[in-house]
């Protein structure tokens, strides 16, 4: 009986201090010590996990990670091409090649986007738009 009870309390242990630990200083822990920025819906989800099972672990998690910084993404942490390299998927008459262009996204970005999808919204805009924006076309 007295092994039970201790196997039991062990996983009880167990239990809480997974729920108390926070997922993105866990997951993140290079994030820490920020202050603010964009935040990370997937590790606020999983916080928000922590809150079905046990509300108060739940509530420390959420703290944890705000007040460490972990849930923010880091500064610097994007997804953009220099308009350089995006310059060589332009012809000369001004139209897209869908195939270069998805050979420097990949490239670039290490995913493959499906640019020949044809559920794609492409938008088309005119100089007139650009200079109603106070921006110059440039390709």
């Amino acid at each position: 009986m007295r092994v039970r009870a201790r196997f039991v309390g062990g996983v009880v242990i167990a239990t809480l201090l997974t729920q108390l630990t926070a997922c993105g200083t866990l997951f993140y822990p290079d994030r820490r010590g920020q202050i603010d920025g964009k935040i990370d819906p997937g590790i606020v989800a999983l916080d928000a996990v922590g809150l079905l099972f046990y509300v108060i672990p739940g509530l420390i998690a959420l703290g944890v990670d705000f007040a460490t910084g972990a849930v923010y993404y880091k500064d610097g942490e994007t997804a953009q091409v220099a308009p350089e390299k995006l310059r060589q998927a332009v012809e000369a008459d001004g139209k897209v090649n869908r195939a270069k262009l998805q050979a420097i996204l990949e490239s670039e970005l290490g995913q493959r986007l499906p640019l020949n999808d044809p559920r794609l919204v492409e938008h088309r805009g005119s100089v007139e738009q650009l200079a109603a924006y106070g921006l110059v076309p440039a390709a």
